[in-house]
Parts: C-alpha cells; sequence; structure tokens
C-alpha cells in the first residue's frame, strides 16, 4: 500500500513543479531568433510558447540530456 501513495505524492509533487514552473515563466522575455548552439531560426511557434527560449527544441533535448548523464 505504501507504494501507490509514494506513487501518488510523487506525481502531485511533479504536476506541482511544473505548474510553478509554467507561472514563473517570463511572458515579456524576449526569444532569440536563432538557436544559440546550432544558429537555426528558432519558429515562431516556438517563441511565443516559450517567451526567452534561445535554443531549438533538438538542441535543448541534447544539453538536457547531458545535464542528466552529469547528474545536475
Amino acid at each position: 500500500m505504501p507504494d501507490i501513495i509514494d506513487s501518488a505524492s510523487e506525481t502531485e509533487e511533479l504536476q506541482r513543479n511544473n505548474a510553478l514552473a509554467a507561472h514563473r515563466l517570463n511572458r515579456n522575455a524576449v526569444s532569440a531568433e536563432h538557436c544559440a548552439e546550432c544558429g537555426d531560426s528558432l519558429s515562431d511557434e516556438r517563441r511565443k510558447a516559450y517567451p526567452g527560449c534561445t535554443m531549438c527544441v533538438a538542441c535543448l533535448q541534447i544539453v538536457e540530456l547531458r545535464n542528466k548523464q552529469r547528474g545536475w
């Protein structure tokens, strides 16, 4: 029984942290027009969805994977 409660608690914490992160997103931040890693143009959809973004999705995934592997 504790496993179900622990799982539910972890899910709730993840949802709360995601909601807080979305709330903290600075909607007035200016997004880059080109990816800081590869130099490709960032789509208007991405720039509107994530104000202040500096990387394309592909490069961001690589950076996040590297950070995860390093334990950051």
